[in-house]
């Protein structure tokens, strides 16, 4: 049986290419991170995102990346999404 695609907090369908504003974060996982990557990712609330996948348990998953110039390296951290933690945007480009 496939999975329906999920919606956001208002009932709006959430696809893959959705831009979506990230409202919270919720969950343990956010309390065991350690606190500079905990940091991070509390940075990523109220900004705008591309679904970049809906995996097999139907949560779209973002992702943001911080690249460090001066040491020639990046990270990134990608969150699965509940319903209650995005809405869609429309009209936005990414």
């Amino acid at each position: 049986m496939p999975i329906p695609f999920p919606k956001d907090r208002h009932g709006n369908t959430v696809r893959v290419g959705t831009s979506v504003r990230l409202l919270s974060l919720s969950g343990q996982w956010l309390e065991e991170l350690p606190t500079e990557e905990k940091n991070d990712v509390i940075s990523m609330i109220g900004q705008i995102f591309e679904v970049e996948e809906i995996d097999e348990h139907g949560q779209p998953w973002i992702r943001k990346s911080w690249p460090n110039e001066a040491e020639g390296k990046c990270h990134s951290h990608s969150i699965a999404l509940e319903p209650d933690e995005m809405e869609v945007v429309d009209g936005i480009a990414l």
